[in-house]
């Protein structure tokens, strides 16, 4: 069994209709719920077959039926899929440990960009990664709101069944507009008119459903180091971009969004949501640290120029955690080269050769 998640529209429908030879069901759809009421009856006409289970937290149960597949039906290999991480919420009361693979569809790669051509990337990065906006010729600004009200209609209220709509919503926006920034729930708290609990609440909600990536602080709980409070990442540069009233890129705002566009590939590449920042409370920062945990931390830091580079917050990093892997990652290198910060050597790569240094590094732990 493999379940499939990611945000509305990220493609997980035209992925899994493309497979050859599956059954293909829409749980969308009254018709088919039906078909599952009886989870016993509806798989025996599946036996040997492919199957893929479309929107599958659409149903009342849903986890009952992929319980009782992975069980009593081994011969029906199953496809699900899902907007959140499965056991993310009520309707999910088996996460299905040991019975099912994961996979997450993020946004468009650089491979996926590339396979469109005669697009650059600035315009990826303001329309961003869901297919059709990055395939839309000017920007689709109304399609940024309609995506927000399907995702609570569809998502949030299916999943999770929160009240008060207008400080989801509005909590939801102003994540994406300060995207990058460290996260202080009390901040959020005012202009959305919800207490502190319910901020936090809201911001477990948009991490299962892949909206936001809370990425939190390495470190070694120092008293020189921030130790606790998160950075927040909307999941997609074009809804960054929307939420901060952006309708053209200035080259001041590319090295901020090609810092969410390294991110997101590290996700969909790595398949893993164990990605750090650090920081130290005198303001040095790496962008993203890979690793840790007994394995040597590989410090990665985005530039869209690698000229822009500044090897002042490697050297404090470096001064506490000594062993690992650095990497400048810039969009307008071609050619590896390395240069030297001190004691350390430093690895100017574009993100290509980045993925396959850390996929063969011990930098992460491979799915």
């Amino acid at each position: 069994m493999l379940w499939l998640s990611g945000v509305r529209r990220a493609g997980k429908t035209c992925l899994s209709q493309g497979l050859s030879q599956v059954e293909y069901f829409d749980c969308e759809l009254p018709r088919v719920r039906r078909m599952m009421d009886d989870p016993e009856a509806f798989l025996d006409q599946l036996r040997g077959r492919r199957v893929v289970l479309d929107e599958i937290h659409r149903l009342a149960h849903p986890s009952e039926l992929l319980k009782i597949a992975a069980d009593h039906y081994p011969d029906v290999r199953i496809l699900a899929t899902g907007s959140s991480t499965l056991g993310a919420s009520a309707k999910f009361r088996d996460t299905l440990a040991g019975r099912k693979a994961e996979l997450w569809l993020t946004p468009l790669i650089a491979a996926d960009m590339d396979d469109f051509g005669n697009r650059d990337l600035p315009h990826g990065l303001l329309h961003g990664g869901l297919p059709s906006f990055f395939l839309a010729d000017s920007l689709p600004e109304r399609d940024f709101q309609e995506w927000m009200d399907a995702f609570w209609a569809k998502d949030i209220q299916e999943l999770f069944r929160l009240e008060r709509r207008h400080a989801f919503q509005r909590f939801a926006e102003l994540l994406m507009a300060q995207s990058g920034g460290i996260f202080e729930a009390t901040r959020f708290a005012r202009p959305c008119e919800v207490s502190r609990s319910t901020i936090a609440n809201y911001l477990k909600v948009l991490e299962a459903t892949f909206v936001v990536h809370l990425i939190r602080p390495f470190s070694s709980h120092r008293s020189t180091e921030i130790v606790s409070a998160p950075k927040v990442y909307a999941f997609d540069t074009g809804f960054a971009c929307y939420y901060r009233g952006w309708h053209a890129l200035r080259r001041e705002d590319l090295g901020l969004l090609w810092e969410h566009f390294v991110l997101n590939e590290l996700h969909a590449r790595l398949q893993t949501r164990e990605i750090r920042y650090w920081r130290d409370k005198r303001g040095h920062e790496i962008d993203l640290v890979v690793g840790g945990r007994g394995r040597a931390p590989a410090a990665v830091e985005c530039k869209w120029a690698a000229d822009e580079w500044d090897g002042a917050n490697l050297r404090a990093f470096r001064s506490h955690y000594p062993l690992g892997e650095n990497y400048v990652v810039a969009h307008d290198v071609e050619r590896s080269y390395h240069r030297t910060c001190g004691p350390q050597s430093v690895r100017f790569l574009g993100l290509p050769e980045l993925i396959t240094r850390l996929h063969g590094s011990s930098a992460v732990e491979q799915p």
